[in-house]
Formats: structure tokens, C-alpha cells, sequence
């Protein structure tokens, strides 16, 4: 770290005596690691060696990495620190030029983006001018969305398209399961297409912890576009937490305010998936390590898929099941109850027949279903604004008991399905909150007995395979 910084001065044209040069980090307690302090290190030596006021650094904060020749480069997670500087109350930081793009969504604090410490120092110092970033409208960083797979070219599964809009709308979990082929897979690449648009607090949160993980899209320093994460099986449960040197966020902590995709659920190792129960219950990870403990929000949406015996013929209406029932039950063991507790909609994915792969009409388009999606996720906005609450499955127990107020006949409904199916408190909860996003949906202010009916649907694995 020094030695950048003394090179980086040399080769910028300042003078340092050839003699020891001590360093304060202080407080000494508080974690300091990373390239960033080169910067203000290099502007500390030149204040120390009376080639700067030392006014001329009150009340600024700095931040880059220095390269031996003195130019600035890149640091990851520069908008948390603005943030967190203007909660702070300075007026004025200087980063470096490549996180200019970033930074310009952030107002209330003059932000400066220099090149080079020979750039920074004659700002400094008044011999050179230069403006702060212009600041952008966050709502401006609206993506448009790339749709690789639309819902128009899926072929039948009218239940599964009807369970994917709802799970979208209201960004609740989801697990598709059926034989190989019936299109778990499509279904699940088609929902970028009908995610609603994300709110500006939304674009910040998710925008912070790419910051922090060096993951901005290139060129555009923030996220307009809900992330789609999908790791492969063999994913470890550091990747999926977050970890390593310096504690960087993971999967499920980057697909934040999205999805996190599992394709082929029963192949990740049990011990994997159990780690999902805790952030998808609290909404956060805590990532804890020998050097730092660190809590990154993990508001995601999980979506699964899964064949329901290994051979995945169980219930086929095409094919025979080849499986003992120990093996199909041994396959179905890896995921735990638990777990599937915490996925508010089940639904099978049966196969497709050939009438209907033959047929040469087009569906509904993602298009369309994403102005649904979208109507329904602005109910639920002007409903908790200002809560903290963006969607129906992250409601309190204080915002289920006041908007899912149900009459005496859901009730029963609810009652009767509770003792049949043989439901936990929570996938009561869970049935509750799906019922009130098929009533935005429905554009109803009252969640109706019909709702709640549609909404019990979707628990068919309480009571299907895994019993």
C-alpha cells in the first residue's frame, strides 16, 4: 500500500525525503483492507511534507487505488460509500474517474472523478478546475429488459404460466416439478421477461452489493434490471453465502430484490440448500469469517425445478417409472421439509402433448402478462410505502393481519385445507399472502374467498410426494 503510493508520488513529480515513514490507520480496531486508501495515504505524505494545506483536505473524503505511474483506478464498492458519506454529512468526496458512472445517481454530496493523483492534487490545490458528477434520476436506469425466452412460444402448461405470474407479482418462491421435458426449465428462463419494474430504493439496495462485489454491469455502474442468478449444482455453500477474502457477497445475497434460479434442486448436496432456510426467512445473510463478520440483505426470489423420482418418470402418463421406492425416496430425502415449507408455490409441470406442441398459435406474450405484473407490484408499492415492504411475500405479521383480512367463508376454506393437508403456521402465512397477490391480481382491495381457493392450489406437495 505504501509502496504504490510513494511510487505513484515519485512518478507524479513530488518530492519525498528518503527516510521512514509511519502510517496511522487509526482507529486501530476498525477493519482496514484494500487498494482504496492509496489515495489518501499519498495526499496524507504530501500534506505531512508541507506540499499541500492541509485545509485543503477538511471535510473530503477519498477514495482509489493508485498504479505505480499515479493514475487512479477502480475500487469496488464506491456508491455504498457515498451513501454512507453523505449520512456522514461531508459535502464533498473525489473518486476515481472509472467509478464516475456509479456515482452519478447519488445526490446530496458534491462528487468529484479524477484520473490521477497529479490531477487531484492540482484541483486541490486551485490551480485546476473541475465540476462535481451531474446527478442522474435513478428511475432513469430503467433497463430495457432482454428477453431471451417469451412466454408465447411456451407450449400448453396454462397452470404453471398462471403460477409464474403470480409468483412474480407478489415475489414469492416458487418450485416447478414434473417429468424431463414438460419445459421447468423455459418456464423458469421466461421469467425475466414478466418481472416488474424495480423501484429506485429497489435500484440502490441491488445496485450497493454489486458495488461491494466488483459485479456492475460495464458501462453503467448501477442495476436497472432485477438480477437473474442461476448457479450450477456443484455450487459451494461459500459461493452461495458469500465469503473468501474479504468476506464478498454471494449468490444469494447478488440475486437481492430477483431471483435465484436451482435447476435440478435434488442435485445441489442437502447441506447447500439448508443454508437457503435462514435467508429466506430473515431476508439477510450473515457472512462470517476469521478476519470480518459482515450481513449483506438476500430479499430473493427463489424459483426451482425438479424431476420427482431420479429416473423422472413418477407420474408420467407417457413413460414408466423405473425407480424403487427407496430410491425415489431417497432422491425426494435431499430436499428437506423445511425448505419446502419456505417455497410458497408448488405446482407439477406435466408433460406436453402432441396436439399442443403441433399448434401454431402463439400464447399470451411476456409483454402482456408483465403489465399485469407490473399493475399488481404498484398495489403493493402504494400499499407499504414506506414500510420498507416492496412485495407480498415479504409482508410483517402486522401488514398480513391488516391486508389479508378474509371473510368467515375463506375461513372455513382455510380451516379445512389447514387439517387436511396437514399445514405448518407458516405455510398457513404463505397461503395467505399468495392469496392476497392474486387479489391485486384481480384488482380487488378484499381478499375473497376464490382467492384463498387458488391460493390453496398451489400447496399440492404437502401432501403429494413428500408424504
Amino acid at each position: 500500500m505504501l509502496f504504490r503510493s510513494r511510487s505513484a508520488l515519485k512518478n507524479s513529480g513530488f518530492r519525498l525525503s528518503p527516510k521512514r515513514i509511519t502510517i496511522n490507520l487509526a482507529p486501530a480496531d476498525t477493519k482496514k483492507e484494500g487498494s482504496c486508501y492509496d489515495l489518501p495515504i499519498a495526499l496524507g505524505l504530501l500534506c505531512a511534507t508541507e506540499q499541500l494545506p492541509q485545509e485543503t483536505l477538511d471535510g473530503t473524503v477519498f477514495v482509489g487505488e493508485l498504479s505505480l505511474d499515479g493514475n487512479i483506478g477502480r475500487v469496488n464498492g464506491v456508491l455504498p460509500m457515498i451513501i454512507a458519506a453523505r449520512q456522514a454529512g461531508l459535502k464533498r468526496m473525489v473518486i476515481p474517474k472509472a467509478n464516475e458512472s456509479e456515482a452519478s445517481y447519488i445526490g446530496g454530496i458534491s462528487v468529484y472523478a479524477m484520473s490521477s493523483l497529479a490531477e487531484t492534487v492540482a484541483f486541490l490545490s486551485g490551480e485546476s478546475n473541475a465540476e462535481p458528477i451531474a446527478v442522474k434520476d435513478v428511475c432513469s436506469a430503467f433497463s430495457a429488459i432482454s428477453v431471451k425466452e417469451d412466454l408465447k412460444y411456451v407450449k400448453g402448461q396454462l397452470a404453471a404460466r398462471r403460477a409464474l405470474e403470480i409468483a412474480a407479482a407478489g415475489g414469492h418462491n416458487i418450485l416447478m416439478i414434473g417429468p424431463p421435458g414438460g419445459g421447468k426449465t423455459m418456464l423458469a428462463k421466461c421469467l425475466p421477461g414478466i418481472l416488474p419494474d424495480m423501484s429506485a430504493d429497489e435500484i440502490l439496495e441491488t445496485t450497493k452489493i454489486h458495488s461491494v462485489a466488483g459485479a456492475l454491469p460495464s458501462g453503467e455502474g448501477i442495476v436497472g434490471v432485477r438480477p437473474f442468478r442461476s448457479p450450477h449444482h456443484t455450487a459451494s455453500r461459500v459461493a452461495l453465502t458469500g465469503g473468501g477474502v474479504g468476506a464478498k457477497p454471494g449468490e444469494i445475497s447478488l440475486a437481492h430484490n430477483g431471483v435465484l434460479f436451482l435447476d435440478e434442486l435434488p442435485e445441489y448436496s442437502r447441506t447447500t440448500l439448508e443454508i437457503l432456510r435462514q435467508p429466506l426467512e430473515d431476508g439477510k445473510v450473515v457472512v462470517s469469517r476469521a478476519a470480518r463478520t459482515v450481513e449483506y440483505p438476500s430479499r430473493f426470489m427463489l424459483v426451482a425445478s425438479m424431476n420427482p423420482c431420479p429416473c423422472g418418470n413418477l407420474g408420467s402418463q407417457t413413460a414408466e417409472c423405473s425407480c424403487t421406492p427407496a430410491q425415489v425416496a431417497k432422491y425426494l430425502s435431499r430436499i428437506s421439509g423445511p425448505l419446502l415449507d419456505r417455497i410458497d408455490i408448488h405446482i407439477e409441470v406435466g408433460g406436453v402433448t402432441y396436439n399442443e406442441l403441433s399448434d401454431k398459435s402463439e400464447g399470451e406474450s411476456s409483454a402482456e402478462v408483465r403489465t399485469r405484473v407490473n399493475t399488481a407490484r404498484r398495489r403493493q408499492l402504494d400499499r407499504y410505502a414506506g414500510s420498507g415492504t416492496y412485495c407480498n411475500a415479504h409482508m410483517t405479521n402486522a401488514q398480513l393481519e391488516r391486508y389479508c383480512d378474509i371473510d368467515t367463508g375463506s375461513e372455513a376454506l382455510l380451516r379445512t385445507a389447514f387439517t387436511k393437508l396437514g399445514l405448518s403456521a407458516r405455510a398457513y402465512t404463505r397461503i395467505l399472502k399468495v392469496a392476497r397477490t392474486i387479489a391485486d391480481l384481480d384488482g380487488s382491495d378484499k381478499v375473497q374467498r376464490k382467492h384463498v381457493a387458488e391460493a390453496v392450489q398451489y400447496r399440492s406437495l404437502d401432501r403429494g410426494y413428500w408424504q
